[in-house]
């Protein structure tokens, strides 16, 4: 019975010693608070978001859409969800929908926001980097625990 326990704490020990390292191979060991900058596709894959750093922040801008023209209007797509009146005729294409994240910590940037011009609705957001190439962003209301999350992909050119 003891050699089943030693070799079942042996085993544990193994696995997270590999997720451990695996992690720190992928991204490695020095966290970069500008890793999520660049060029991102969500997971519907209807458009691309570019990050960017801005004094001490990070904001995305939508700046290529899949369908940029309206088949109704045959003009550009306008924010037409949008809670406020005054916004609807403002260009999808352009807009910024992602402000205020902060980097908290290794792979985390927190307390920013995030719009979807598919829903109107803006909601509080934060991304973790899964590898140099992979981020999640999660949208919610309050608690993160209830929101939904995304994965975006990095882009190397439009």
């Amino acid at each position: 019975m003891k050699s089943l326990l030693q070799k079942s704490t042996f085993l544990l020990f193994c696995f997270t010693a590999q997720l451990f390292w695996g992690t720190t191979t992928v991204l490695g060991n020095t966290p970069n608070p500008d890793a999520i900058v660049g060029l991102w596709k969500p997971g519907s894959g209807n458009g691309l978001v570019q990050i960017y750093k801005q004094g001490n922040n990070y904001f995305g801008k939508i700046v290529w859409l899949k369908t940029p023209i309206d088949p109704t209007t045959g003009k550009p797509q306008t924010d037409v969800k949008n809670k406020e009146p005054k916004l609807r005729s403002r260009p999808i294409l352009g807009l910024v929908n992602v402000k205020d994240l902060k980097f908290i910590k290794e792979y985390s940037w927190k307390e920013g926001s995030v719009y979807d011009p598919n829903s109107g609705n803006e909601y509080s957001c934060k991304i973790t980097m899964i590898d140099e190439n992979t981020i999640e962003l999660r949208g919610f209301i309050g608690f993160s625990i209830i929101g939904r999350t995304d994965t975006w992909k990095r882009q190397k050119s439009l």
